[in-house]
């Protein structure tokens, strides 16, 4: 653990030794906070210390945890977050790939406008400039993109040496890293397919970072859609958002790293040789696109029909829950206890008050702390859909006292952490490991709870800079 910490020593202290230089940079990711302090360090160490405390409590094997890796991942992300946030080489890159992010949103907003577009006008009607115009074309158009760049290997080679850092820096398994670093830019089930020829064999410990690597990390095709959501048509917010989105997609590998080999350390040996399947999506690239286009339909109907009955059910609760309110004069209370913020009694404020104390020990501004658990819990009961949306549209609203909340909401919600994806990896996974399908089925609950803390620990880091 003291060779690790002296090993990154030199570049934490470059790192911080002028904290009002680095933030004097002339592109920063966005200006917000005040700056990095005593308090904010303070709070970020807070916040640090009770996730890592919840993931030692509901751990399987406390004296098997490595805290050599657990420092070292720590490390990792504080690394990561200073560097993406103030370090001008690593800014340019991810200024480079936000911008390749917003300028491939163009092109499938070229699609949309042919498919939908008036045949009196030539441009699509006001009243159809909705989600599901907007929006859902994105997933269909970057399942296809992705598609194409499996294809040809790029994603392939990417993972690879993804998968060799992690390999060598947090002892994970060659199938492991394989599966995490996959994970930034496949989704849950999808990731899993490079390493189907190892699944039968993972013991208990790797088999639980797969299934976590899938909750905490979101695929590329969603992540284009949560930087048009957040940027609300606006290219310079989508570019804001397509670092942080991006950022917040990378530094989960690590955290679910240290969060899962906390609750089912390693005991076992593994293998740490990494060999990216030969495999390609399709025949050739014609048939490529077509098998990621068709995907990408199957994924936005998926996401449209979600959608509709998730916010339909919400809206029933609220209904039965003011209702509620008004026969316990609840609705009165809570109106004037929250300065008419809340009207009175719903699900977005029982989940904004429950989940609360938990954002102020991670280090949320105490005016936001209420609006950033509502999304939370809304993430988990439902989905990160849900909870994006219900972001974009309280940003959209002025709703946030602090910019910092909606960037740290934005860290928070990152990753398929919900009740939801348990059936999806127990279906997805025990397909191609159906002798793992019990195990996947006991560890369902413990890998939801990994990639949430690994979301979370994200988002404290990152508040902890920003100040």
């Amino acid at each position: 653990m003291k060779k690790t910490i002296l090993r990154f020593l030199p570049v934490i202290i470059l790192l911080f030794a002028s904290p009002a230089a680095l933030m004097a940079n002339n592109n920063p990711v966005v200006a917000t906070g005040g700056g990095f302090g005593i308090e904010s360090l303070f709070r970020g160490m807070l916040g640090m210390a009770f996730i890592m405390f919840i993931a030692w409590v509901f751990s399987t094997n406390r004296k098997a945890i490595s805290w050599r890796v657990v420092g070292t991942g720590l490390i990792i992300q504080l690394i990561l977050a200073l560097a993406i946030l103030y370090v001008p080489f690593v800014q340019s890159i991810f200024d480079v790939l936000g911008k390749i992010f917003v300028k491939i949103l163009g092109f499938s907003d070229a699609g949309a406008k042919f498919l939908f577009k008036s045949l009196v006008s030539g441009e699509i009607e006001q009243p159809l400039l909705n989600f599901a115009i907007t929006i859902l074309p994105t997933i269909i158009f970057f399942s296809g993109l992705t598609s194409i760049l499996f294809y040809f290997g790029i994603i392939q080679r990417v993972v690879f040496w993804l998968a060799k850092g992690m390999t060598k820096l947090l002892k994970i398994s060659g199938a492991e890293s394989l599966s995490v670093a996959g994970n930034i830019f496949l989704g849950q089930t999808e990731s899993p397919l490079m390493i189907k020829a190892y699944l039968e064999k993972m013991n208990r410990s790797e088999i639980m970072l797969v299934m976590s690597g899938g909750m905490a990390t979101l695929a590329g095709g969603v992540l284009a859609v949560y930087i048009k959501v957040l940027g609300g048509g606006d290219p310079i917010q989508e570019l804001i958002y397509a670092k942080h989105l991006l950022a917040a997609s990378i530094m989960a590998a690590p955290g679910v790293i240290i969060i899962s080999k906390m609750l089912v350390p390693q005991t076992e040996k593994i293998s740490k040789e990494v060999e990216v399947p030969k495999d390609k999506i399709g025949k050739n690239v014609l048939d490529a696109i077509s098998n990621g286009t068709t995907e990408g339909i199957k994924l936005a109907v998926n996401v449209a029909g979600m959608l509709l009955v998730f916010i339909a059910l919400i809206a029933m609760m609220n209904f039965i829950l003011l209702k509620i309110g008004d026969w316990t004069t609840l609705n009165t209370v809570i109106a004037a206890a929250t300065d008419g913020q809340y009207s009175g009694l719903s699900l977005e404020f029982i989940l904004g008050y429950i989940f609360a104390p938990l954002m102020w020990v991670l280090g949320v501004g105490s005016q936001d702390i209420d609006l950033v658990g509502r999304v939370l819990g809304e993430k988990l009961i439902m989905t990160e859909f849900i909870g994006y949306v219900s972001l974009g549209e309280l940003k959209e609203a002025g709703a946030f006292m602090h910019e910092k909340s909606v960037i740290m909401a934005t860290y928070v919600l990152c990753g398929f952490a919900n009740f939801a994806s348990i059936g999806i990896q127990i279906g997805g996974i025990g397909a191609l490991a159906p002798g793992k399908r019990v195990l996947l089925s006991q560890l369902g609950v413990r890998a939801l709870l990994a990639g949430t803390l690994a979301s979370l620990l994200s988002a404290t880091v990152v508040g902890m800079i920003l100040g």
